[in-house]
């Protein structure tokens, strides 16, 4: 039997999207204002930055992975204008709901999808922009989640992957402190789910830090790899190129 992390956790592979699944079946109808409090809303800063480095332009194809609320694609579909397409998808039914009608309630139709982003539905060579805020953590395959996102790039086009990472080793006592403590009280009295919460703070340790990603990105054939590191740490975009 093949086994994975979830958290701390060690759970057969076939088991670990499940896993997830209840995770966010749960947070979904509080996921932003968590995000609110516990990121000080700096996340919606990392998500502006991250947009300011893809630099979608008129008329490009995008694909937003791991979409959920719909931040990114709003953005997108804002720079991209009507010539161009954001595709939305998540592999979790409630977080797509969630993003698919607040884009309705501000009036973008996107087309939006349910799908595994280890095993994309899309083309070969399709995409502009390829972007995943805050989901690679959760794939059981990482290195086949980024190949497929490399596939569906047309060449030259960008891959855009903002997640947790490593903060500086000052910051390392707080930053453990805040999370094991702070977080998983915080999620019991907003969202009246301190699990969720308590994964979400193992699910960081567990995922790989800045260069350890760099050099699985560069594994799967991305030909340059940029590492963005954001508040300290905390947060790290990576920028690859498919060559």
């Amino acid at each position: 039997m093949a086994t994975t992390h979830f958290g701390f956790q060690t759970v057969d592979e076939q088991e670990k999207a499940k896993h997830v699944r209840s995770v966010f079946d749960s947070v979904a109808p509080k996921y932003d204002v968590m995000n609110d409090l516990m990121s000080a809303g700096l996340h919606r800063v990392w998500k502006r930055y991250t947009i300011t480095v893809a630099n979608p332009q008129p008329g490009q194809q995008v694909l937003d992975i791991a979409g959920g609320t719909g931040d990114l694609s709003r953005a997108f579909a804002r720079r991209v204008g009507p010539t161009g397409r954001v595709v939305h998808t998540d592999i979790n039914e409630a977080m797509l709901r969630e993003g698919r009608n607040r884009l309705l309630d501000e009036g973008l139709v996107l087309p939006t999808l349910v799908c595994d982003a280890e095993k994309l539905p899309f083309a070969d060579d399709h995409f502009d922009i390829v972007s995943v805020a805050f989901g690679l953590r959760n794939m059981t395959h990482k290195d086949q989640a980024l190949a497929e996102m490399r596939r569906v790039l047309k060449p030259g086009g960008k891959l855009l992957v903002l997640e947790f990472s490593r903060v500086a080793k000052p910051l390392e006592k707080a930053y453990d402190w805040y999370s094991f403590n702070v977080l998983p009280k915080l999620g019991q009295l907003i969202a009246k789910d301190a699990h969720s919460y308590q994964y979400l703070a193992e699910s960081i340790r567990m995922h790989p830090g800045q260069e350890a990603l760099r050099q699985l990105m560069k594994s799967v054939g991305f030909g340059h790899v940029d590492v963005h590191n954001l508040s300290a740490g905390v947060v790290a975009l990576h920028l690859g190129i498919k060559c």
